[in-house]
């Protein structure tokens, strides 16, 4: 297996950290606009790990250009593309990567529109739609693109299979719960608002219509935090405020598994929803370049991409945040005995772990760690397809053992949890 792994931000520098523990591929090209950016990821391995005799190289790349990704990865002869950029990307990559014969992954879908003018009840182009109308094609040339495969969407989505498959006859609901209780603070020790993971992708997510899916209804949608739950989060979490935020999982479960409902809920907290809400306000979650003025004459500017500029990148928080972050997967309905069941099934990841093993805070370490066992599982030939598939198409049982194995007996030493939680109620 030869790897394009494009992006050497925040998720993709740990990507490829986690991947350097592993010998299931002879190359992995860490490409970026940024060359300096790449090359400072494969300095860093080669500083943990000795030589790599020459498995990890840099490259720079055009991600918002199709033929600079075909280029990039013709020239390597890449086998896999792995898409570690912000979904706006997700076209260009997605379209150089079959040009180039290679199978593809991501972990966040090409991106949604709402409806133009029902949006809070009607669905207008889902997150993905882009992707899956280009399956046929995908299909004939014989190559595979796995998408939504990081943590959520991701192993949520594997956790979904694996409800299905081993714990439920008849699901009533998948609802995928995210919580955290993670906490950054400035160098004077006060507490800041520095989002753990992309503004750009956080803003879409939690300021478009959330979706749900009903097995009677179809996809539909509503307001944005809308439907806020407390949830309770395990391992010293605790209760979180959890509100509906437009997610893929909502988008691919469905797809691979029978369920009658699948919703997503994220904990954001008061202070995160009203400044998403006072941005949204001000116009400056828009990706449409605004006219502004500069000392060097007019420049067009996305605003979103300056709300980005002005906030620490996620990658560089993690010596400043403390806390552990929750991904996990809720499920309702009657188990192999065909009684009530209602279990939550999780990954925590610990920001003080991560940084001491990794250098990487815990939110896009977690995110990191499942496309890099996707791969794996792929390299082995356990998984393999064509066309355009989500995780839940896939057996969920080598991803879930791969995953927990200790790592001195060839896994990766992430355990994840099982709650029962019917007697809770």
């Amino acid at each position: 297996m030869r790897i394009l792994l494009v992006g050497a931000g925040g998720v993709g520098n740990a990507i490829a950290k986690i991947a350097a523990r592993r010998t299931f591929f002879e190359l992995m090209v860490v490409s970026d606009y940024d060359l300096a950016r790449a090359e400072a990821t494969i300095d860093w391995i080669e500083s943990k790990h000795g030589s790599q005799d020459g498995r990890f190289i840099a490259a720079q790349i055009d991600a918002s250009n199709p033929d600079d990704v075909t280029r990039v990865a013709l020239e390597h002869g890449a086998t896999h593309v792995m898409n570690a950029v912000e979904p706006k990307f997700v076209p260009t990559i997605f379209a150089g990567a079959l040009a180039a014969g290679a199978d593809y992954l991501d972990m966040a879908m090409s991106l949604s529109e709402p409806h133009p003018t029902n949006p809070h009840s009607e669905t207008g182009v889902k997150l993905g739609d882009d992707q899956f109308a280009q399956a046929p094609d995908w299909e004939t040339a014989g190559r595979l693109a796995l998408v939504g495969m990081g943590v959520e969407p991701g192993l949520s989505d594997v956790f979904a299979r694996y409800a299905a498959d081993h714990l439920f006859n008849e699901i009533d609901e998948l609802g995928t719960r995210d919580g955290a209780n993670l906490v950054v603070r400035d160098e004077a020790g006060n507490e800041i608002f520095a989002p753990s993971f992309s503004i750009w992708t956080t803003i879409e997510e939690c300021l478009n219509p959330p979706v749900v899916w009903e097995k009677d209804r179809g996809w539909y949608t509503t307001a944005p935090f809308s439907e806020p739950e407390i949830f309770h989060f395990p391992e010293g979490i605790g209760p979180v405020e959890c509100v509906n935020v437009e997610h893929e999982e909502v988008l691919l479960m469905p797809r691979w598994v029978d369920a009658k409902r699948v919703t997503f809920k994220y904990g954001l907290g008061d202070e995160f929803i009203g400044i998403l809400k006072t941005l949204n306000q001000l116009g400056l979650d828009r990706t449409d370049p605004v006219r502004v003025r500069s000392a060097d004459g007019p420049v067009m500017v996305a605003p979103r991409d300056v709300v980005a500029a002005g906030l620490p990148d996620p990658a560089t928080l993690g010596p400043r945040m403390t806390g552990k972050t929750c991904a996990g997967l809720w499920v309702t309905g009657l188990g192999k005995d065909n009684n009530p069941r209602e279990v939550y099934l999780y990954h925590v990841s610990d920001n003080e772990w991560t940084m001491a093993e990794y250098e990487s805070q815990c939110v896009v370490w977690q995110t990191a760690l499942n496309p890099v066992i996707a791969l794996e599982l792929l390299a082995a030939g356990t998984w393999s397809g064509r066309g355009v598939l989500g995780p839940e198409a896939f057996d969920a049982e080598p991803f879930l053992e791969l995953m927990a194995r200790p790592e001195a007996d060839g896994g990766y030493g992430q355990a994840w949890g099982l709650e029962d939680r019917l007697n809770e109620h």
